[in-house]
């Protein structure tokens, strides 16, 4: 009987060294550079380059000016202007994609698919040619004599908002989709049979099946639409800048890389929030329902 128990140990053993790579990979490349940003933010700027391992708060208590409050609430504002054009345009064609034959499915997704097969900034140039006064859009426009002058759409806050808007569609789309395309449609026509309106339907039936895939996507939308400073760059001509234009500022420009490591710090810790938020209204008790 204690040969098998040596086998089963060593079986156990076997697994714990296929497990050394992961946590070799995790320690080095998550919590290290996490744990090394958290300490930067601590310390104190040198005069000429680098840091000086001086204790201070200072950092943190420079993000409490007015200039870079107000940078965060404009974040937060485009971050939630962005969440809700995108749960208006994502859940509708997540759900109804569900819907569709196993042929048109496949061909829908793979149009959505399409675009992530080319660099985000070739895409976001190519709005420009569209914004541009003279582009696409504004001789459209012009053709059709709903304007009698040249727009200025480009280096604008809408154009900002369609940017991130086009960025992060996908993300809300996939997630709600995934939830859809498990739900048991029969439900909803079983609520409609009971005397249900439609509206109450989907209420009561639909959107409490898909809310998990719904709150995915809007964790998916706001966290990366707070940070994505190459978008405001590029289609808002330095007109719009977010913490992300903050924290590039810090370390190219200023070199200021304790005040970046703050400015990082409390952008995590507004993510972390709002995943723990994600987690006491889905009830997910891991990330597994948003990635």
């Amino acid at each position: 009987m204690a040969k098998p128990a040596g086998k089963k140990r060593n079986k156990y053993g076997g697994e714990a060294l296929t497990l050394v790579p992961l946590y070799l990979f995790t320690l080095l490349f998550l919590v290290g550079p996490l744990v090394y940003m958290v300490v930067l933010s601590f310390l104190t700027q040198a005069d000429t380059w680098g840091v000086v391992p001086e204790f201070t708060l200072e950092n943190y208590a420079a993000i409490g000016e007015p200039v870079y409050l107000e940078t965060f609430w404009e974040s937060l504002k485009l971050a939630v202007i962005t969440t809700v054009l995108v749960i208006g345009l994502g859940y509708p064609f997540g759900y109804f994609m569900a819907k569709l034959g196993p042929k048109w499915k496949r061909r829908t997704m793979l149009l959505l698919m399409i675009p992530f097969w080319t660099s985000s900034l070739i895409r976001l140039y190519g709005w420009i040619i569209i914004f541009r006064a003279g582009g696409v859009f504004d001789t459209l426009l012009t053709s059709l004599h709903i304007t009698s002058e040249s727009l200025k759409l480009l280096y604008t806050y809408p154009a900002v908002v369609v940017g991130m808007v086009y960025a992060l569609l996908p993300f809300m789309i996939f997630a709600v989709y995934s939830s859809a395309e498990k739900m048991d449609f029969s439900l909803v026509e079983a609520a409609r049979d009971l005397g249900a309106s439609p509206f109450r339907a989907f209420l009561t039936v639909t959107l409490k099946l898909t809310l998990p895939g719904l709150l995915s996507g809007v964790v998916l939308t706001f966290v990366p639409s707070m940070g994505l400073f190459f978008i405001a760059d590029i289609l808002g001509g330095n007109k719009v800048v977010l913490v992300g234009n903050l924290i590039q500022s810090a370390l190219m420009k200023a070199h200021d890389w304790p005040f970046a490591a703050a400015l990082s710090v409390v952008l995590m810790l507004m993510t972390t929030l709002l995943i723990w938020l994600y987690r006491k209204v889905s009830g997910v008790k891991d990330l597994e329902g948003i990635v």
